[in-house]
């Protein structure tokens, strides 16, 4: 299947309640960062596209029909062109309140090397992360809060400039239904929007990650 929907907007966006409401209204399975951890294979093609330039997009999204967060993200350029037929989603969020909830949450595992005697994968998708996001977006200044907050905001304007407005929307999960569901031609569900993600359930699920880290492979 070819993608229908290319996510452009940075983790901590609301992307995997994004992710969720995508599904719900017919565009999944949804790609995002969490679909990378459980796929050895996958760990290995962004790993080799950030350190190699070189991925097949139609394998990795063999079976997705749209794409959220992280690592998908940092490429938001080059799948959009290869899949011309697909809608971009940018989502973004209050700068201010982004730029805290990465200090709160991912950033802390994501600057931090691995241990000793993790498993290959694991070292693999730390690489990766470290080289795509904190390298290649944020020039290793994330803890510069204002060039953080630039290069957020360059983002969102890069995307705008660069997409032409009818395949484009920028959305803020705080919206809901309303305008994902016109932009993408679909009913608007009875349900709630999904509120996923904050701030406290991520930190407890990055705990449970660091630990599984620390014990070394058999």
């Amino acid at each position: 299947m070819a993608l229908k929907i290319v996510g452009a907007g940075f983790g901590r966006t609301g992307t995997l309640s994004l992710k969720t409401a995508l599904e719900k209204l017919g565009f999944g399975p949804c790609y995002h960062m969490a679909e990378v951890f459980p796929r050895p294979d996958h760990i290995a093609m962004w790993h080799r596209l950030a350190f190699e330039n070189a991925i097949d997009w139609d394998l990795v999204f063999r079976d997705f029909n749209s794409t959220v967060d992280w690592p998908s993200a940092r490429w938001w350029r080059e799948i959009a062109a290869h899949f011309p037929d697909a809608k971009v989603l940018l989502s973004v969020r209050d700068p201010e309140a982004w730029y805290k909830s990465m200090i709160d949450t991912i950033y802390q595992p994501m600057k931090s090397p691995v241990p000793d005697g993790v498993p290959e994968l694991v070292r693999l998708q730390n690489e990766m992360v470290r080289k795509s996001i904190l390298s290649e977006t944020f020039d290793n200044r994330f803890e510069d809060r204002s060039h953080a907050l630039e290069v957020f905001k360059r983002h969102t304007q890069e995307v705008r400039d660069a997409i032409d407005p009818e395949r484009l929307l920028v959305f803020d999960v705080r919206e809901g239904w309303a305008p994902l569901c016109r932009f993408l031609e679909v009913p608007v569900p009875a349900e709630p929007f999904p509120r996923l993600n904050d701030t406290a359930t991520t930190q407890a699920m990055i705990q449970m990650m660091l630990e599984s880290l620390r014990k070394p492979s058999p």
